[in-house]
C-alpha cells in the first residue's frame, strides 16, 4: 500500500490538533486565557462565567422538554413588578439562577426584572465581592410557541458593605459592569459574553454538557441591511421615529427582522450588521426595556464587538439609573446604522 504523502499526513494532524483544541477551550478556560493570570479575580470571574453557563444549561434542558412536561408552559397569574403577567418560565428560570449562585460563594446579590428588590444570600455576604443582575428569560412570549428565547446578564463588583440593603452603588452608569452576555435558547444553545477583552461565542455541546468555544473576538460589521423594530407601534412613536422607518420602506437594501425576543435579535445584528430598535413612546418616552438588565449589558457587549447603542440622545452606557427598574428607549447595534437613526432623532424628522 501506498504511503501517504508526508504533507498529507501534517495536515490531517493539524486539523485533528485545531479541533481538539478547540473542543478543550472550555468558557472557564476562556475567561482566564484572556484574563492571562491565575489571579485569585480571575478565578472568581471564571468561577462566575461557569455559574452562569450551568444556569443556561439548566434552562436550556427544560425548555427542550416544555411540550413534554406539566407546569412549563403558559402563565402563573401572577403580575411582576413591571406590570407584566408573568410566565411559569420566568419564575423557574429566575430560580434557576439563584439557586445556581446561592451555591457559588461568590455573589453577595441578585438583581433581576423579575424581583422586586435584590435577592440576598448573607452566607455569601461577608466573601461575596460580586452583584448578578440578570433578565432570566428574555422573549417569554415565544416560550409557548417554541420560538427563540434568551438570558441576558450583568456582573458587577460590590462598591461598599450595603448595610442599608438598598443596593444603591447599583445606580451608576453601565461603564461599571466587569462582565456582561447573553444565551440564546434556539436551534443550539449559545452564550456570548465578554469581559472588556471582546466578544466571544460558546455552543453547548450536549455530548459533553460543556459550552465550547465557537468564535473568538467577534466584529459587528459597520453596516447591515437588517432593522429589527415591533412595527405595531408605529403610532406611538415620535414623528421622527416614524420617519426613519418610512425612509428604510422606501430606500432599497433594508430588510425587517423582529423576531419577539431581543437576544435573539441582537445575535443576528451581532452577526450580519444592522440595528435594533426599541424607542420609548409619547405615553412612556422612557420606553419598555429595563437599562440595569437588559439595555446595559447588551450596550457593553455590542460596543466591545464594535457598534453602538444609544437612547437616541445618550450612549447607554453614560446612563445613569436613579432606581433598579428603570427603563430606557434603546437603538443599537452598527455603527452607520445607529448614527442614521440618531440622525432623524436629533434632527427632529
Amino acid at each position: 500500500m501506498a504511503k501517504a504523502p508526508e504533507s498529507l499526513d501534517s495536515s490531517i494532524q493539524k486539523a485533528t490538533d485545531k479541533a481538539l483544541d478547540r473542543d478543550c477551550t472550555t468558557l472557564s478556560r476562556h475567561v482566564l486565557q484572556q484574563l492571562q493570570s491565575f489571579s485569585a479575580d480571575a478565578q472568581d470571574l471564571s468561577a462566575l462565567m461557569n455559574r452562569i453557563a450551568l444556569a443556561g444549561k439548566l434552562v436550556a434542558r427544560r425548555l427542550s422538554r416544555a411540550g413534554l412536561m406539566e407546569g412549563v408552559l403558559g402563565f402563573t397569574g401572577d403580575v411582576n413588578v413591571q406590570g407584566e403577567s408573568v410566565k411559569k418560565m420566568d419564575v423557574y428560570a429566575n430560580d434557576v439562577f439563584i439557586s445556581v449562585f446561592e451555591q457559588s460563594g461568590l455573589v453577595c446579590r441578585l438583581a433581576s426584572e423579575e424581583m422586586d428588590e435584590p435577592y440576598y444570600i448573607p452566607e455569601n455576604c461577608p466573601i461575596g465581592r460580586y452583584t448578578l443582575l440578570y433578565d432570566p428569560i428574555d422573549g417569554s412570549s415565544n416560550t409557548d410557541t417554541n420560538l427563540s428565547l434568551g438570558s441576558i446578564f450583568s456582573i458587577r463588583q460590590q462598591e461598599g458593605d450595603d448595610s442599608d440593603g438598598q443596593a444603591k452603588d447599583l445606580l451608576t452608569n453601565g461603564r461599571k459592569q466587569i462582565a456582561a452576555g447573553y444565551i440564546l435558547y434556539g436551534p443550539s444553545t449559545m452564550l456570548v459574553y465578554t469581559i472588556g477583552k471582546g466578544v466571544h461565542s460558546f455552543t453547548l455541546d450536549p455530548s459533553l454538557g460543556e459550552f465550547i468555544l465557537s468564535e473568538e473576538n467577534i466584529r459587528i460589521p459597520n453596516h447591515g441591511s437588517v432593522y429589527s423594530v415591533n412595527e405595531g407601534n408605529f403610532w406611538q412613536w415620535e414623528e421622527s421615529m416614524r420617519e426613519y422607518i418610512r425612509y428604510v420602506h422606501r430606500t432599497e437594501g433594508y430588510t425587517a427582522r423582529y423576531s419577539g425576543a431581543m437576544v435573539s435579535d441582537i445575535h443576528r445584528i451581532l452577526v450580519q450588521g444592522g440595528v435594533f430598535l426599541y424607542p420609548g413612546t409619547i405615553q412612556n418616552p422612557e420606553g419598555k426595556l429595563r437599562l440595569l438588565y437588559e439595555s446595559a449589558p447588551l450596550a457593553f457587549l455590542i460596543q466591545q464587538a464594535g457598534g453602538r447603542a444609544t437612547t437616541g440622545l445618550v450612549d447607554i452606557l453614560d446612563v445613569v439609573p436613579k432606581k433598579l427598574h428603570q427603563r430606557t428607549p434603546l437603538i443599537i447595534g452598527s455603527k452607520e446604522d445607529v448614527a442614521k437613526v440618531e440622525s432623524f432623532i436629533q434632527n427632529g424628522h
